[in-house]
Parts: C-alpha cells; sequence; structure tokens
C-alpha cells in the first residue's frame, strides 16, 4: 500500500516541477527580451518577470523536485532491490542531470535579477529543451526498464533534438522576418501622410 502512496504522490511531483521548468526559462526568455523594449516599459516588465520568475521557482518548482525526490525515496525503500538494475541506473543519471538544470536555473534567475544574464532568447529557447529531452529518456526508461530498446530510443532522441533545433531556427527567422515587416509598414505611414 505505501508504494502506491509513494508512486502516486512521485508522479504529482513530476508534473509540478516539470511544468515550473517548462515555464520558468520561457519567463528568463521574456524577461531577457524585455530589454528590446523603450523604458518605462523595460523595468516594468523586467520587475514583473522578476517577481514571477521568484515565485515559480520557489513556490510551485522547488516544492514539486523535493516532492519527487522524496517520493522516489520512498519508493526505493520499499523495493531497495531495484537498486540493483541497469535502468534505474541510467534514469538516476538522468535525473541528476535534471537536478543540476534545475539549481543551474535558480542561478540564471539571480544573474537576470543583477542584469548580469549574457544568454540570448534564442539560447534561452534552446536551454528551455533540455528538460523536455530528460523527461522522454526518463519516463522510457521508467516504462520500459531493461526492455528499452536502446537503438531505436537513441535515434528517436536524436531526431526530436534535431526536430527541436529546426523549429527553434525557424521561428527565430519567423521573428525576425515579422520584425522587419514591421518596422517597414512603420516607415511608410509617415510617407503616407505627407
Amino acid at each position: 500500500m505505501a508504494y502506491s502512496w509513494f508512486k502516486a504522490f512521485h508522479i504529482i511531483g513530476i508534473v509540478v516541477w516539470f511544468a515550473g521548468l517548462f515555464y520558468l526559462v520561457r519567463l528568463f526568455i521574456y524577461h531577457v527580451e524585455a530589454n528590446q523594449e523603450p523604458e518605462p516599459a523595460r523595468t516594468i516588465l523586467k520587475n514583473q518577470y522578476q517577481i514571477m520568475e521568484k515565485r515559480l521557482y520557489h513556490i510551485i518548482t522547488t516544492p514539486g523536485m523535493l516532492v519527487t525526490v522524496a517520493m522516489a525515496i520512498g519508493l526505493l525503500s520499499t523495493e531497495p532491490e531495484v537498486l540493483k538494475e541497469g535502468w534505474l541506473h541510467f534514469k538516476l543519471l538522468f535525473v541528476a542531470i535534471l537536478l543540476g538544470y534545475h539549481h543551474y536555473c535558480g542561478r540564471l534567475m539571480k544573474k537576470l535579477a543583477a542584469d548580469e544574464c549574457r544568454w540570448s532568447g534564442q539560447q534561452l529557447r534552446a536551454l528551455n529543451e533540455a528538460p523536455t529531452v530528460m523527461l522522454v529518456v526518463i519516463v522510457l526508461l521508467a516504462v520500459f526498464k531493461n526492455n528499452l530498446p536502446t537503438d531505436i530510443t537513441a535515434w528517436a532522441i536524436f531526431g526530436m533534438i534535431i526536430l527541436m533545433a529546426v523549429t527553434i531556427q525557424l521561428y527565430a527567422k519567423k521573428r525576425r522576418l515579422d520584425k522587419e515587416k514591421l518596422i517597414a509598414q512603420i516607415g511608410q505611414v509617415p510617407q503616407e501622410q505627407s
């Protein structure tokens, strides 16, 4: 019975943790791109994003991480023999990387608050895909365990990463073209009025 409770709250913790991680870096993107706005909008936006980032990190993301880890320890205490299985070692490796990512996001948040972050919006968009890749790998390992078809999985993950990179590049190109189009339209307005 304890196993089911640990498992249920482990899954709930994962959902909360990943929701926070996905949205946190999205806020970082908006925060960085607020630098392109004129004053006073720039300061207002950056202050608001800073508040949202801190609340998300401290009230949602970190508690989600703590529940996930605590319930994982509970799960392992009910089935200690699983610690000998290879799939779990790989899963724990990716969880450790994810924990590092979580704390790195905390560092980035502090750098943004101090106006010391040198990441561009596009670089942050790429960073924002890291937890997606880790989530896919962790879930596949948890579901398939030692029966995970590693060759197909490796190619699927590689393809997913390529697709994400292409999508980020296409989106950057679309944003640039939209901005150029807007600038061209603004430049034509005064000419039509004269």
